[in-house]
């Protein structure tokens, strides 16, 4: 299966892997651990996760306030977001349609 990640979710990512980092040396390579499981969980089983709206599906990282959004099809998974939870909660699915 191939990974895809659409340029505002690598974004997001960085930004937060920087602002972790910013907060204590290392937390931003958690972090991104964090996310690397989330996206090593979706392509395991990308029908597996909680489906949020139509066929848009989720993961929660575990230990940060994020949540991992992607679409899957039959031959790629596509990374919609790295949300943070406490955000406003369709914000992810406006800059999806835009």
């Amino acid at each position: 299966m191939q990974l895809l990640l659409r340029p505002e979710a690598e974004q997001e990512l960085l930004e937060a892997q920087a602002w972790y980092e910013s907060k204590a040396l290392g937390l931003g390579f958690e972090f991104a651990r964090a996310a690397d499981a989330a996206v090593a969980s979706a392509l395991r089983n990308p029908l597996g996760h909680l489906r949020i709206d139509a066929d848009f599906r989720r993961v929660l990282f575990r230990k940060f306030p994020y949540t991992l959004i992607y679409l899957p099809s039959p031959d790629e998974l596509l990374v919609i977001s790295f949300f943070h939870q406490h955000r406003e909660p369709g914000v992810w699915l406006e800059q999806f349609s835009s």
